[in-house]
């Protein structure tokens, strides 16, 4: 594996490609933000103010690995890209300093702002944004919570300053995932209020506001490292010791499965679409303000929505710790095993990563089913067990594993084995648990 520095020199020489150098990064930062997430859970339990509930936890980071998934292996469209905005618009020709990469990192926030804020104020951006407030926690593994759904990107659009100013391509394929990763330390509730800093970066203070869905915090504080773009635009709210926080969304997503929340304001607004009499509405509910629905429909069709959110029940279905132990192990043996695809791009190669992807977003889909007491997700593990078998048995390896480890493919097989058998046992045990309810 790459240092720090290599990875950067190498990038900056192209011979990396960006997919493999997002890989490497995070084969560092994914250890980190687990080690973490682990830490704010056991500082809560010592404090006596525990806000990292182990299922809400296995969820998000579940969500987190989904993310990173996609994001490495490039399933996404950017409707222009910055590489072809410098390409057009730059005036200058300038060298990459440390003045370049601040002037960068300034460019990433203002764009992020201004995205951050389009996503909650219209329909069909909110889609690639829902992931992110649907935790009725607010903790570091909620930070993790990230998009699977925002396959077109428009993002670079708001870096034309940047592009105009002649900041290098390369500078922002750096910095924009350290930009991510700095958004991370202020999801939590046990930092207060830090003084002068609050007059300039976001803080945790800020951050619990825009996650908070009180009449008086909803959609406020868009910043993601400076909040001063809030102050200027007019979307700045100040904590208050009056009005405690309370998270997630008014249509509470009432599950753990993340590939299914980041789906579920597409499909809503598709069905709205499609029952609407009126042609114009069937157009516009695209674009009208986060939340509109046509009135046909509405009456028609209503969802659940919180009225009070002082006094609604948080969604938090009948798990038994073994279940709880169970899923947290799935959790870290598929970390494991991402971990050696992020190491291994290059070697696995296309189409391969892609298939092993696949995989990645089974086992997330089968696991937090179980969570879920879904009664058929003893079938999804069974899918995800068929799937990883087809693979194995055609191949005699799994992508390459065996080679970097011997023996370990045993291992895998075992892993498939043993878990589908405990998925099918939970799930017929779960009835039962049901039946005694």
């Amino acid at each position: 594996m790459l240092n720090g520095s290599e990875l950067i020199n190498k990038f900056r020489s192209r011979t990396i490609n960006p997919m493999e150098a997002y890989g490497q990064i995070l084969l560092i930062a994914m250890p980190a933000f687990f080690v973490l997430v682990l830490f704010e859970k056991f500082w809560g339990i010592w404090k006596g103010n525990d806000t990292v509930p182990v299922n809400d936890m296995i969820s998000s980071l579940s969500s987190g690995i989904t993310n990173v998934t996609k994001d490495v292996l490039g399933l996404s469209i950017a409707v222009i890209s910055y590489g072809w905005l410098f390409e057009k618009f730059s005036f200058f020709q300038i060298e990459a300093t440390w003045l370049v990469y601040v002037i960068a990192f300034f460019a990433l926030d203002f764009a992020g702002y201004w995205t951050h804020r389009i996503a909650h104020e219209y329909n069909v951006f909110w889609n690639n944004h829902i992931i992110h407030h649907s935790s009725e926690e607010f903790n570091l593994a909620c930070a993790l919570r990230q998009s699977i759904s925002s396959i077109v990107k428009i993002f670079a659009v708001f870096l034309i300053p940047a592009a105009v100013l002649g900041v290098p391509p390369q500078v922002i394929a750096i910095v924009a995932p350290l930009h991510l990763f700095a958004q991370f330390w202020y999801h939590t509730r046990h930092i207060g209020r830090m003084g002068f800093f609050e007059k300039i970066i976001v803080t945790p203070s800020h951050h619990r506001v825009h996650h908070a869905i009180n009449p008086e915090y909803l959609d406020k504080n868009y910043g993601q490292i400076f909040i001063f773009w809030d102050k200027w635009f007019g979307t700045y709210q100040e904590e208050k010791d009056e009005i405690p926080p309370v998270y997630g969304v008014t249509r509470p997503v009432q599950t753990w499965n993340p590939i299914k929340i980041n789906f579920m304001h597409l499909w809503l607004l598709i069905k709205d679409a499609w029952r609407a009499q009126n042609w114009m509405d069937k157009l516009k509910i695209w674009f009208m303000p986060l939340g509109w629905r046509p009135a046909d429909v509405a009456k028609k069709y209503p969802v659940n929505k919180i009225q009070d959110v002082y006094h609604f029940e948080k969604y938090n279905p009948f798990l038994t710790k073994g279940m709880l132990v169970w899923s947290f192990g799935q959790l870290i043996v598929l970390l494991l095993l991402l971990s050696y695809l992020f190491g291994n791009l290059a070697t696995i190669g296309a189409p391969g990563i892609f298939y092993y992807g696949g995989f990645v977003f089974l086992t997330v889909f089968a696991y937090t089913e179980l969570m879920d007491r879904n009664p058929n997700a003893w079938a999804w593990e069974l899918l995800k067990a068929s799937y990883a078998m087809y693979f194995v048995i055609t191949s005699g390896d799994w992508f390459g594993l065996n080679s970097f480890l011997p023996g370990s493919v045993y291992f895998f097989v075992g892993y498939l084995v043993v878990s589908a058998l405990f998925s099918v046992w939970f799930s017929f045990r779960k009835e039962k648990l049901q039946l005694a309810n």
